[in-house]
């Protein structure tokens, strides 16, 4: 090789390299974007639209609103988009806490009991608790039909701790130490240098923790009532079995729900974490792959 020639993965592209890669992009963005688009398409469209077409219009030819007036006129679909809203905001903002914090005790060396509380805190993850457990713990906790047994039970997510424990054992020593000679004590440490070091691993970590929080279903249909539903429960309800609700038994009012309905609450209960995503992508490389070299 001579002393100008460069890798091959240095050199220009050939074009029918190019032309692969383009190809195989836009089959990519086809198969994500095409079922995604079916599905607003179909909720704006008629009912009868929607049969003569055999259940699905990739196009409406008269869009209409309708399906969104009949969901949203109806209370149940805004109680527990209010429902998930709430739990989401308050479960990844207490969830972070929590994490952040015994995180950063277990990141500092000489913590008192820190490795044996981390070994015990793996083990969880590798040996997770089963469902007759949980249900008993929260019973007996006294959390059965509150929106705290949706939170509580799930409040830290070890691969979220790990995360933000590998980061944090990145930072710096010289800091830390510059700190504690200017008299600072744990709490101002945290606050005042690594957490505003961290912004990228806690946008990426308080991101999971809220798209868990509000595709979370399953729990709410062990611990919760139905008038209590979260949207998830709701949506499985409409989607997979297949039944409306009115505003007074979710149970005893249930009719069969129209495909356009059907449609309007899986638009309703993916778009607003959806329109999440672009602003903190940018923080996904550095903040899930810093703390993963790290640990």
């Amino acid at each position: 090789m001579s002393a100008t020639a460069r890798p091959g993965w240095m050199e220009k592209p050939k074009p029918a390299t190019q032309a692969a890669k383009v190809l195989a992009l836009v089959t990519v963005v086809l198969l994500v974007c095409v079922p995604f688009l079916v599905i607003v398409s179909t909720s704006l469209a008629s009912q009868e639209e929607v049969v003569a077409n055999g259940g699905w219009v990739l196009w409406p030819t008269s869009p209409t609103l309708q399906a969104y007036r009949d969901i949203l006129d109806g209370g149940i679909v805004t109680h527990a988009l209010g429902v998930s809203a709430g739990v989401t905001v308050v479960g990844t903002l207490l969830s972070l806490a929590c994490t952040v914090t015994l995180a950063y005790a277990l990141a500092r060396p000489g913590v008192l009991g820190g490795r044996p509380a981390l070994l015990l805190i793996l083990f969880t993850f590798l040996f997770p608790p089963g469902m007759i457990p949980n249900f008993l713990l929260v019973k007996e906790l006294g959390l059965l039909d509150s929106y705290a047994s949706l939170i509580l039970p799930v409040l830290i997510n070890v691969f979220n701790l790990v995360v933000l424990r590998g980061f944090f054992q990145g930072i710096p020593e010289e800091l830390y130490e510059a700190a504690r000679l200017d008299g600072a004590g744990d709490l101002r440490v945290l606050c005042t240098i690594v957490l505003p070091l961290s912004k990228a691993a806690l946008a990426v970590v308080g991101l999971f923790y809220a798209v868990a929080y509000w595709n979370s279903w399953f729990y709410a249909s062990l611990y919760l009532e139905s008038d209590h539903w979260p949207l998830q429960q709701v949506l499985r309800t409409y989607v997979i079995s297949g039944v409306s609700m009115t505003d007074t038994t979710l149970g005893d009012g249930a009719v069969n729900a129209p495909q356009t309905i059907q449609m309007a609450v899986l638009v309703i209960a993916t778009v607003p974490i959806l329109l999440v995503y672009p602003f903190l992508q940018k923080y996904f490389t550095k903040g899930v792959l810093t703390g993963a070299i790290k640990s």
